[in-house]
This record gives C-alpha cells, structure tokens and sequence, in this order.
C-alpha cells in the first residue's frame, strides 16, 4: 500500500506536470496583460521597465546582492540599467521579462508561487530570500529557470554600477 505522506512520479507524469505549469504560466501572463493588471506601458523615465514591475526588482535585487554598502542609494540606478540592458534585447526577451514579472506581481499566483502574499514593498527581506531559494532548488525546471533570469539580468545590472565594484575589491577595467 502506497504511503500518503510520499508522492511518486514517474518521468512521465513530472513531464506532463511541466507542460502543464508551462501552459498555466503563459496562460496567466497572457490574462494579467489582456485584463489590464499589468500594463504594457514602461514607467516614466524607462524604456521597458514597467511600473509594476519596479517594487518586484526592487525588492529582489537587495536579496540577491546581499549586505552592501552601496545598496539602498544606488538601487535606483541598478534598476535604471537593467531598463538599459534590456532594451538592447530582443522583444522576444521583453515578453519572456513581462511574463515573468506579471506571474510575480499578480496576487493570485505571487502567492502560492512565492510565499510573498502582500505587495513587494512590505516583503521582508528574509521572507525574498526564502522564495528565490525555493525557486533555485525546485523540482520544477520552469521555477528554476525563473530564478536564473532574475538572478543573471539583475545581477548584471548591479555589477555593471562602479558603486558596487568597491566592495568587492575590483579596481574597475584597465585604462589605456
């Protein structure tokens, strides 16, 4: 007799289990922008950033980064060049970054998907660093290859600020 305490899938099922978050995923991305809870409109002053989407980042990248001295004043710019990065991409890039970030704003799968069920700006930062956790080390590839977006662009965008090099010992590049 199977035990209630352990579930068992087999490749199969885990595949199929995939295939549905995936279709699940996309399908709320897609409501979130047909309905209006995101808008497609970047904030003012960014080219592909939106507005909701800023308290997200802006609350992901201090828990990603760690204690930094440069942190709280520089995150504004941080954020400013990810904006920057991104517009460089492709609009196959910006749609897979919305989709992302509209799964994490909208309330009914911010939740469950996060742990984080209030607004990004009232997160605790212990609560963040749980969730991006939780995404790295999950059985699901869809979580995981979330968290390595999130992970990369916001901590390219972070590293690519002289204000954070200082910290790290990195002198900045060679000047000829």
């Amino acid at each position: 007799m199977p035990s209630t305490t352990q579930v068992r899938l087999s490749r199969r099922e885990l595949l199929k289990l995939g295939a549905g978050a995936s279709v699940a995923l996309t399908t709320v991305g897609v409501t979130a922008t047909l309905t209006g809870c995101s808008s497609s409109e970047p904030a003012t002053d960014y080219r592909i950033l939106r507005s909701s989407d800023l308290p997200i980042l802006g609350a992901i990248l201090p828990a990603l980064v760690g204690a930094h001295p440069a942190m709280p004043a520089h995150l504004p710019a941080a954020l400013k060049r990810l904006d920057e990065s991104l517009a460089y991409m492709s609009t196959h890039v910006h749609q897979d970054v919305y989709e992302l970030l509209d799964l994490l704003s909208m309330r009914l799968t911010r939740g469950p998907l996060t742990g984080i069920w209030g607004h990004w700006e009232n997160a605790e930062p212990a609560q963040v660093v749980h969730f991006l956790e939780r995404w790295r080390d999950s059985r699901f590839d869809l979580l995981r290859q979330g968290h390595a977006a999130l992970s990369q662009l916001l901590l390219m965008a972070w590293y690519a600020l002289p204000a954070s090099w200082e910290h790290t010992g990195y002198p900045g590049p060679p000047v000829f």
